[in-house]
């Protein structure tokens, strides 16, 4: 008997795409599983796949989210510049606001974000890889 395979809403991407991974080092996500991908559950919205810098690890520390301590008993190294990690779509488009938002890995980033942040905007924020 064949099974379907069947497409949820938190595996696919903003274009409608099959998610891709986000980063395993160190491991992001909702899940801890590399996917920027969230459920009911899951209040924050972490769907928005970034590529961290300096300035914005620097804001969100101010904001009281600090991202670069390292918290050992949650397993968690502390983000550096360049370190990909799964935002909470509000958070990414309040720092966006602010001038502060990092850029966006759009294959990466949930369909689900697109109830905070219009397309638009997420493909003037996209990064783009160098060939």
């Amino acid at each position: 008997m064949e099974t379907e395979s069947r497409v949820t809403k938190e595996q696919l991407n903003v274009f409608g795409e099959p998610l891709e991974l986000c980063s395993c080092r160190p491991t992001t996500g909702w899940y801890r599983d590399g996917f920027c991908k969230a459920d009911e559950t899951d209040i924050g919205n972490h769907t928005v796949c970034c590529v961290m810098t300096e300035s914005f690890l620097t804001y969100s520390k101010a904001q009281g989210n600090d991202l670069v301590t390292p918290v050992p008993e949650y397993e968690f190294p502390g983000l550096k510049p360049g370190d990909h990690w799964c935002l909470c779509a509000p958070r990414w488009k309040q720092a966006y606001e602010d001038g502060m938002a990092p850029l966006v890995r759009l294959k990466a980033t949930q369909i689900g974000a697109l109830g905070f942040i219009g397309i638009e905007l997420l493909l003037q924020n996209a990064f783009v890889t160098k060939s």
